[in-house]
């Protein structure tokens, strides 16, 4: 679109209730406009979300002119085009109506060429609230969803967690938040370009079926395409007019930790009959194979996916909206997310259902960095009712986005909904028959059969957890992708995880607190006790405050400080993901995906992220990095956590049998052979036992490396090390306890921690368990944090960032 004509930059905006005009940006939104006026507090700080709130019940104007001359108004039709409009809004040129929206997750484009005229013209939007739209639709129609947001926000197609979710604010903002343009069109265009790929040995066939957009009036015989394919150096590979090509000694694109991530471009060329270009199409592509492999076995049927032929385990966590304040959502920030995630051995992401279709630049990098995303559609925790208008409206929705995103290799699979299935199957909202039946119409017949024409290839899901749907059982263990909230939601122990054989397990977590940084930035020095006013706005999660201490009483002493108790919730958070996780891992055979819940905040909070909203990464994002790294070493204990004892159990605790599992997980395309190395140690770090054992891990495999019992050790005193070696250099080296952290006697490891420019240097007269290294100047990345560690030095390098004040804890200094 060379010749569109930007109406992006500055505009005017006012509330109805006032009509004081202030100064706008676009895009942007009402919030942001209001602080960028100074007419709204931070809706972050403190309690101010209130007030946010109530502000946007109101509804809001905007305005700007713009200038047309002779040759402009000389095309057939001037389409003006919204890529983002959030989201009831009634638009006018020149004081003539010309459309109303109701769907944030749309493109609108109309044709204003009988409105406007040379010199200026006025464009107005009026953003209705939709606080009151969607009370106003729930007293027609009472469709229930998750209690955490507005009621009636299942009627409205903004992203539902804008409303309230038990992570999220009820902050549902509104504004032209993607680009606004006028796009001059006189000759047909190409839409869009359907890619089909057929994979043979050493050749990749491509077929294109095209979809034109023909401008009123336009002469349409004759037209023909040329598709050009250019290699990811930019050579030529191959032109031709036919609606094939084939491709030898392709570069396949592979997920991260399997391969590359090559990007072909594809041009295809609109010509007249005369050979004249009327309009181009051009995206990057990945030349690659992806499909979910369902398979009857001695566990049920399995669920992975395939890529490129290769079964993989997915590995990765959930993403929501990045920010409630969208025009803070850049390609800088998101790119940073996404490298975060690549970084710690993420081969996958899942974009939940409840809050937007990502922007083209969070594809674009996910293409770049490897990341396979799982797509759900935008529908969350709630029943639709399918009214003719609500079916048009989400058909162009679906349609919008499919033909968006269906080129971008990252994308894995699309997926209906989140827990919409588990919901009306078991009940949680008081779904009605018709509800029921209307979940049938949308997730397992429109959805599908658009798919089928739109982007036939890739994998459909109607849910997420889901068996396959129809409500037979969505949450079965044998079949399909499950949600398990027994950890947690459940109270159930960490161990609990090892009680089950999920084949994939698409959401789990645990909560935290964010650093002590991001608290300060949301309170003033008397919120800063957990239990607080302010404190509690900011955790979303009934009662998870709590929860936090209660499985905190389980683990460690009772933290002196609040900077203390937080460090202690972010290694509860570590420790029960890592559980979780090392247990899917080493049993590859039977469990094929660990997507944990949650990357991300859309704002400073308590929750389940990995990296805070400040993009700070949390005890469990280091602890992600070692348990996503492709060869695995984990340590599956048995001792007095896992047999439960309490203070009335009349089992003595010598009798309780201290054992461990060495598991191994090997995620990568090549048999490893390497050496476990295991120690029995006493407090003090003396040595008891110890040994090695030789292994051969074939590739995209788990096992077990030995299985080692320790009748000799005190639960209370000893403690197990392992080390994994590969050509001589140690990959990777962990530690357990036979015992709660709190019970253990652990010594004093006197930590120290020096700095000679980005590298610190930890020092350590002892066994230090999950060591901290805190920066007190300045936010930085670390290329390791919260690991274990026996008496001596380690290096870690200061990747991000820069500061000069460090200090250092580990578990010992809980108390």
């Amino acid at each position: 679109m060379d010749n569109m004509i930007s109406l992006c930059g500055e505009w005017e905006m006012c509330s109805t209730r006032d009509m004081q005009w202030h100064p706008a940006t676009v895009p942007g939104s009402v919030y942001a406009d209001l602080m960028d006026a100074q007419l709204l507090d931070d809706p972050f700080f403190r309690d101010n979300e209130q007030k946010a709130y109530e502000k946007i019940r109101e509804d809001f104007l905007y305005r700007r002119t713009f200038f047309l001359d002779e040759k402009v108004l000389r095309a057939r039709e001037l389409r003006l085009v919204f890529e983002g409009l959030d989201t009831l809004c009634e638009i006018s040129v020149n004081d003539q109506f010309v459309l109303s929206t109701s769907d944030m997750h749309r493109t609108y484009m109309v044709d204003i060429r009988p409105m406007v005229h040379a010199g200026g013209n006025l464009l107005t939007i009026l953003f209705r609230s939709p606080v009151e739209a969607a009370h106003a639709a729930y007293r027609r129609s009472p469709v229930n969803g998750s209690t955490d947001a507005v009621r009636g926000f299942p009627h409205i197609r903004k992203a539902h967690c804008m409303y309230g979710w038990d992570w999220g604010p009820r902050l549902p903002d509104a504004g032209i938040f993607r680009p606004v343009y006028l796009w001059p069109v006189s000759t047909p265009k190409v839409r869009s370009v359907l890619i089909r790929q057929t994979h043979a040995p050493s050749m990749v066939q491509l077929n294109f079926t095209p979809d034109l957009d023909i401008p009123r009036e336009a002469p349409a015989e004759g037209l023909y395409l040329r598709y050009t394919l250019l290699d990811p150096d930019g050579n030529e590979v191959v032109s031709t007019t036919d609606s094939a090509m084939q491709v030898m000694s392709p570069r396949l694109w592979w997920p991260n930790g399997l391969g590359d991530q090559p990007l072909y471009t594809l041009k295809a060329d609109l010509l007249s009959p005369e050979g004249v270009l009327l309009d181009r199409w051009e995206k990057r592509i990945g030349l690659r194979t992806v499909d979910i492999q369902e398979t009857p076995d001695e566990y049920g049927t399995s669920f992975g996916l395939c890529v490129n032929g290769v079964p993989m385990f997915c590995m990765g966590a959930d993403y929501i909206p990045e920010d409630n304040i969208l025009r803070r959502v850049t390609p800088e920030r998101t790119r940073r997310l996404l490298e975060d995630c690549r970084d710690a051995h993420f081969n996958c992401v899942r974009v939940w259902g409840g809050g937007y279709y990502p922007d083209d630049f969070f594809f674009d990098a996910c293409d770049e960095l490897g990341l396979l995303v799982w797509q759900d559609f935008m529908f969350a925790c709630a029943g639709y009712e399918l009214s003719p208008a609500f079916e048009e409206n989400i058909r162009a929705e679906f349609r919008d986005n499919i033909l968006r995103l269906r080129h971008h290799p990252s994308l894995a699979l699309w997926c209906g909904n989140n827990e919409n299935e588990a919901a009306m199957s078991q009940d949680w909202f008081g779904g009605t028959p018709q509800q029921k039946a209307d979940y049938i119409k949308i997730f397992e017949y429109i959805l599908p059969s658009l798919l089928h024409v739109l982007d036939p290839d890739r994998p459909y899901r109607p849910s997420s957890p889901s068996s396959g749907g129809a409500f037979d059982q969505p949450s079965d263990e044998k079949r399909g992708d499950v949600h398990y909230w027994g950890v947690w939601h459940g109270n159930e122990p960490f161990q609990a995880y090892r009680d089950h054989a999920f084949r994939f397990v698409s959401e789990f977590g645990f909560q935290s607190f964010p650093e002590m940084k991001t608290i300060e930035s949301f309170t003033l020095p008397s919120d800063r006790n957990i239990f607080s006013y302010v404190m509690e706005k900011h955790q979303r999660n009934a009662s998870a405050n709590g929860k936090i201490l209660n499985y905190l009483s389980q683990h460690y002493l009772y933290p002196r400080n609040l900077d203390t108790l937080v460090y202690a919730s972010q290694l509860l958070q570590a420790e029960a993901v890592r559980c979780g996780v090392e247990h899917f891992r080493t049993h590859r055979d039977q469990c094929r995906g660990a997507i944990y819940w949650q990357i991300n905040d859309c704002w400073p909070v308590a929750s389940w992220a990995s990296i805070d909203y400040y993009g700070r990464w949390k005890a469990l994002q280091y602890m992600a990095r070692r348990f996503y790294a492709p060869l695995l070493l984990a340590i599956e204990e048995d001792g007095l956590q896992t047999a439960r004892p309490n203070v009335n159990d009349e089992t003595p605790v010598s009798e309780i049998p201290l054992r461990a599992d060495l598991r191994l997980s090997n995620e990568s395309l090549q048999p490893r052979n390497v050496i476990v190395r295991w120690q029995l140690r006493t407090a003090e770090g003396s040595l008891l036992r110890q040994g090695e054992v030789p292994v051969s891990v074939p590739a995209l495999s788990s096992m077990s490396a030995c299985v080692l019992e320790f009748p000799e050790a005190d639960p209370f005193e000893h403690f197990l090390w392992a080390e994994l070696e590969e050509n001589g250099s140690i990959l990777s080296s962990t530690s357990a306890l036979f015992c709660p952290p709190k019970h253990f006697h652990f010594r004093d490891p006197q930590l120290t921690v020096t700095q000679e420019g980005d590298v610190l240097t930890i020092s350590s007269r002892g066994y230090a368990r999950m060591v901290d290294i805190q920066c007190h100047d300045a936010d930085i990345l670390l290329s390791d944090n919260d690991f274990d560690m026996l008496e001596g030095t380690r290096q870690v390098s200061i990747l991000r960032g820069s500061g000069k004040r460090f200090s250092v804890r580990s578990v010992y200094d809980i108390h």
